[in-house]
């Protein structure tokens, strides 16, 4: 705390200092440079974080995607050859299936940067552990826009259908935390969690091909929503020009079959910059997605 001296006292001090001042130079030691306080470590994914958390252009952003799409929908159900699905996960014909839209849950219809900012307060890294805590408390938020069209689509008997890369143990607690956030849930094939199994379809990973030909068995799908391009297709090389391709005979789709919502915090775009090799040290991860940088 400083103190303030009346003025009229303080020119009296003044005046009594320099009348005592000797009359050669004194050499003073500079005070110490107080210590930095603690506080949370620098991370890199502060500014993605905040923005999805604080823009108004994020939110704007799922309100104009989700808009758009609701927008479109009845002609797409009335187009009795509109199909969302890719070719390779069109495995049955689409002709007296029931109408269907899909959606990825995180970062596409629930909001999960509290986690995201507990990371960066805590100075760690992502962890299963305490992912599957998060998930437990089902607080999730709806993200601007989603519970709207998902209602639009169940009030026109479209069915929809939630895909999501969460482990099985957090099925009840991700249906719960769907429920309490407002969206409709018709049922358990309503949701195909990481672990779901289509006999004779071998899963690489956590792609979500065969749970996409699981749904295009019973369903004519309509539309897409995600925020990975694995929410639509199977990269078959998660590398920055493997990705390219993977859409690339699918670009006419975006915005009419295919919605793609906005996720700098995470995503398989991350690894596809460090060779996808999580073991490596973060100063090199990080100095390799430096490297990925263009500047021209």
């Amino acid at each position: 705390m400083s103190v303030r001296l009346p003025s009229a006292l303080a020119v009296i001090v003044l005046l009594a200092g320099c009348a005592a001042a000797p009359s050669h130079p004194v050499v003073t030691t500079p005070a110490p440079v107080p210590p930095v306080a603690a506080g949370v470590a620098a991370n890199d994914n502060l500014n993605a974080v905040a923005w999805s958390q604080t823009a108004i252009e994020h939110d704007l952003i799922y309100l104009q995607t989700y808009r758009d799409a609701e927008s479109r929908l009845l002609a797409a159900l009335h187009d009795k050859q509109w199909d969302a699905l890719d070719k390779a996960d069109r495995t049955t014909p689409i002709k007296g299936l029931k109408p269907a839209v899909v959606l990825d849950i995180d970062e596409t219809v629930l909001d999960n940067s509290p986690y995201q900012a507990r990371v960066i307060r805590s100075g760690g890294e992502f962890n299963e552990a305490d992912w599957a805590a998060w998930c437990r408390e089902e607080q999730a938020r709806a993200l601007p826009g989603a519970v709207e069209f998902t209602q639009f689509a169940a009030r026109h008997g479209i069915a929809v259908i939630y895909i999501s890369n969460r482990a099985k143990d957090l099925d009840q607690a991700t249906l719960a935390n769907l429920r309490k956030a407002g969206f409709p849930v018709s049922g358990p094939q309503a949701f195909l969690g990481l672990g779901t199994v289509l006999e004779g379809c071998e899963q690489a990973g956590t792609e979500k091909g065969c749970r996409r030909q699981l749904i295009g068995q019973r369903y004519r799908v309509l539309m897409q929503f995600g925020d990975q391009i694995g929410d639509f297709v199977d990269v078959l090389a998660n590398t920055a020009d493997g990705r390219r391709k993977a859409v690339a005979d699918y670009l006419p789709w975006i915005g009419t079959r295919w919605f793609v919502l906005p996720n700098p915090t995470y995503g398989s775009w991350e690894p596809a910059l460090f060779n996808n090799d999580w073991t490596a040290p973060v100063q090199q991860r990080r100095q390799e997605k430096i490297d990925a940088l263009r500047y021209q």
